[in-house]
């Protein structure tokens, strides 16, 4: 309901003296810096060409086979974890069923995925890349790591640590924690080390 009251006749009549600058309590409330908005449009605009290019190189190996960007998620993540349930392959790609099985239909049509019923519920889908499938997905992966290892190098001291702890702080807060149990880290290699200061 609107204030009508005197007092809040005033706040408003001091708020429209005071400029932005100032609350009805008096705090002052400075205006968004117009400089660090630019700056953060402008990591965006970073992000938006580095995943152009991140993506660039397989797209095109992809093509060969009439496959885009839903295909090498698929194949990536049945890679990374052999026996992946359809069930949690659509939490983590977080598309449509009607999506997720066409893509699934075409990779195990042309024979780089294979589907299984589960042991302890033969309703369960689980689903393995094959030999095809691995070949292919290496060719992928070795195109976007070789692109992520010249950038670290470029980058210079101080990359790695800060590149992993950006990219989980990027990741919506409630997913952080299920996200890091899917990402396979490297013998030895302390969790906390890739989330310190993300969560």
């Amino acid at each position: 309901m609107t204030d009508i009251s005197s007092q809040g006749v005033s706040d408003r009549r001091n708020l429209r003296s005071n400029g932005s600058g100032a609350s009805a309590n008096g705090a002052r409330q400075d205006a968004p810096d117009p400089c660090h908005r630019e700056e953060l449009v402008a990591y965006a605009e970073l992000l938006f060409f580095a995943y152009r290019d991140f993506t660039s190189d397989p797209d095109a190996a992809l093509e060969q086979y009439g496959f885009g960007r839903a295909h090498h998620r698929v194949l990536h993540f049945v890679h990374r974890h052999p026996g992946l349930r359809v069930a949690n392959l659509l939490d983590i790609l977080k598309i449509t069923k009607q999506s997720l099985a066409r893509v699934l239909k075409q990779l195990i049509d042309k024979g780089f995925v294979l589907q299984k019923a589960g042991n302890a519920d033969r309703r369960e889908r689980r689903l393995f890349v094959t030999a095809k499938g691995g070949r292919l997905i290496e060719k992928l992966t070795s195109l976007q790591v070789k692109r992520i290892e010249e950038a670290l190098a470029t980058a210079g001291p101080g990359a790695r640590q800060f590149t992993r702890r950006f990219l989980f702080a990027m990741i919506t807060q409630s997913d952080r924690d299920r996200v890091e149990t899917l990402i396979k880290l490297p013998p030895g290699t302390n969790s906390d080390d890739w989330s310190e200061g993300g969560k």
